[in-house]
């Protein structure tokens, strides 16, 4: 009985402390300390991908979600806040994960495969990858092949992508793997063209 009656008190101090909590602005303090968390981690991931490239011009719709390492190497993920149209760069140092060459050969889908089995992301995979079309696009200034693939995923709120993945090596002589994906028929050439173009190199 007397165990009852504990957890009956704790319970009702609880409660009023809540009550006092919210009766002196104490959701609005909540929400400024989650507002001030996401900023946070927004400049934290702005700042490291400084690393990868200078994106102080890129055109407001656009931002930077994370700076990551994937497999060891260092990332950039971006997002078109609009269309959620994500956009990647991820810096392989002097080794390149892909080549102009491997982008322009018959068989960049096979290169593409063991690449997706490469960063694979615990239960995420990519499935029956296929190139649709081809064509050159400005990435950190420099005009580059790209291919345009579908493919598909699991794990995601979508199954079927579409997407374009380059490669550019940059002044500094570092490798890195452009790739732009979003839902099927979705998909922005546009978008893209918009994202990288307002990508520079580092200084």
């Amino acid at each position: 009985m007397f165990r009852l009656i504990k957890i009956i008190f704790n319970a009702f101090i609880i409660v009023l402390a809540i009550i006092g909590f919210n009766a002196i602005g104490g959701q609005k303090y909540v929400e400024a300390v989650k507002v001030s968390v996401v900023n946070f981690i927004q400049e934290r991931a702005a700042e490291n991908a400084k690393k990868i490239g200078d994106f102080s011009k890129l055109n407001e719709e656009f931002q930077i979600d994370n700076a990551v390492n994937l497999a060891g190497y260092k990332a950039v993920l971006a997002e078109h806040k609009a269309s959620g149209q994500k956009m990647i760069i991820v810096d392989s140092g002097k080794k390149p994960l892909l080549t102009k060459e491997d982008i322009k050969s018959s068989e960049v889908d096979k290169k593409l495969k063991n690449l997706a089995e490469k960063f694979k992301y615990q239960a995420i995979t990519v499935q029956d990858i296929k190139i649709v079309d081809r064509g050159s696009m400005n990435v950190y200034g420099e005009s580059v092949p790209y291919a345009k693939f579908e493919a598909k995923v699991t794990k995601l709120p979508f199954s079927d992508i579409s997407g374009v993945v380059a490669s550019v090596t940059t002044a500094d002589g570092a490798e890195k793997l452009a790739l732009a994906l979003s839902e099927k028929n979705k998909y922005s050439q546009l978008i893209t063209n918009e994202f990288y173009k307002g990508v520079k190199q580092a200084n």
